[in-house]
């Protein structure tokens, strides 16, 4: 008899796993694993892909038993894969640390953050997986092993994004700083002012990030920067402080949703009342999460710098053309270049100064599926390539064109996962692996 179903934090993946498991130690997660003739792991579930769609087993981590292990130089930590980020960035505070960078979502497990390539915003800052500097994993027939770059160096390269396809990462050892405070602020700026500048703007902070209406031609301008310690955060959430709350848009979103013709006046609306600049400024791991509590669904494309800004523009104009009812708003943001085999934001394809993305969102329950089509046609075309746990349509051509290095993902997948255990339908048809 199959468990209930499980639903993604969007509500449009839906999975009917025969057994739904909690295991508390490694011995009982190694036993599951050799038993199970196909399996998931699921964390937050705030993928909008299906990746933890499945008919067999779907494996939940946060019971795991186990710490943090930190190390003795402080510039790194063990931690259990299945911890969110809230509970792990809470736990490093009280040990007088902090992540390197993380992204607005926190309730996302370590695990499937770094399998996926999330990221935050920083030019000079990477993805989360650029952060693992270590996995302990149970592999298919339930035996447990270690990579880093010294050891099983190749599943490490591997498994930095491998979209819970080689494993189950039991503990990551992630890069950590010395405890530090930022001060966000938050101001509304002219979209064309920012095009213009973003080179000079993106130098001028450590993290910087817009989001743009797509009716709006100002956007809602966003940085953070390390400050000393402030004391105690008592600010609220980061678009709170610009006067549009979480309540104000929620009741934007459900009137644009019975009325579709009254967005654009109601998203210029809320332009307007974003024109007093907002400031917060607390602990790190308090500053960096937002509230994001709207349901909506999400697709975000990965650039080479200066190809995401002229993507977003196609975008809009493609958007105000067809008077097109997009309720949210996109978001704009950096990366560093990396050395991953999977990162859309991989050195090779995005050059050596790094990366955009755009993020095009929908209010949950309106029509998306048309409007995320046409934008990923005007994002493609300026040379993206998706977040993996973020709505695209990529086929097996399709990645091994984007990915010189999936041939070398492939062939250790087969190595370590030769029934493949651990793909599901998505991806058995992503990867053209076969069934």
């Amino acid at each position: 008899m199959r468990v209930a179903q499980w639903r993604n934090w969007s509500g449009s993946v839906v999975a009917s796993p025969a057994a739904l498991l909690r295991p508390r130690t490694l011995e009982a997660l190694s036993a599951c694993v050799a038993d199970s003739a196909k399996l998931r792991v699921v964390g937050a579930g705030h993928s909008f892909m299906p990746l933890c769609e499945t008919a067999g087993t779907l494996v939940s981590l946060g019971d795991m038993e186990g710490g943090l292990d930190i190390a003795a130089d402080r510039q790194s930590a063990w931690v259990p894969a299945g911890w969110g980020l809230d509970r792990l960035t809470a736990a490093l505070w009280a040990e007088g640390l902090s992540l390197i960078n993380q992204g607005d979502i926190n309730p996302q497990a370590l695990a499937g953050a770094t399998a996926t390539g999330t990221h935050g915003t920083g030019a000079t800052l990477g993805s989360l997986s650029t952060q693992a500097l270590g996995y302990r994993l149970v592999l298919a027939d339930g035996s447990l092993v270690e990579c880093s770059a010294d050891c099983e160096a190749a599943l490490f390269q591997a498994q930095r994004l491998s979209l819970g396809l080689l494993g189950v990462a039991t503990a990551i050892r992630i890069a950590v700083l010395p405890a530090y405070h930022l001060e966000e602020r938050v101001c509304r700026k002219p979209l064309s002012q920012v095009a213009e500048r973003i080179d000079a703007l993106a130098a001028a902070t450590r993290h910087m990030e817009f989001f743009v209406f797509p009716y709006s031609d100002d956007v809602i301008f966003k940085t953070l920067h390390p400050v000393a310690d402030a004391g105690e955060f008592t600010g609220g959430s980061d678009v709170d402080g610009s006067e549009v709350g979480e309540g104000i848009f929620r009741t934007v979103c459900r009137i644009g949703a019975r009325a579709p013709r009254l967005i654009p006046a109601m998203q210029r609306g809320m332009m307007w009342a974003s024109a007093k600049p907002g400031r917060r400024v607390g602990p790190a791991y308090r500053i960096f999460p937002s509230d994001r509590t709207v349901r909506f669904e999400e697709m975000e494309y990965e650039f080479p710098r200066g190809a995401g800004l002229a993507a977003l523009r196609a975008a809009i104009a493609h958007i105000r053309r067809e008077r097109l009812p997009i309720a949210f708003p996109f978001e704009y943001r950096l990366a560093a270049a990396d050395d991953i085999w999977l990162s859309p934001f991989n050195r090779d394809l995005v050059g050596e100064d790094g990366g955009e993305s755009v993020s095009f969102h929908q209010y949950a329950p309106m029509p998306w599926r048309a409007h995320f089509a046409a934008i990923e046609a005007i994002f493609q075309a300026h040379g993206g390539r998706p977040h993996w746990a973020k709505r695209h349509t990529l086929g097996p051509a399709d990645v091994a064109r984007l990915y010189p290095k999936a041939t070398d993902f492939a062939a250790l997948r087969r190595r370590v996962d030769r029934h493949a255990k651990f793909a599901n339908a998505h991806l058995e048809t992503l990867f053209g692996i076969a069934a």
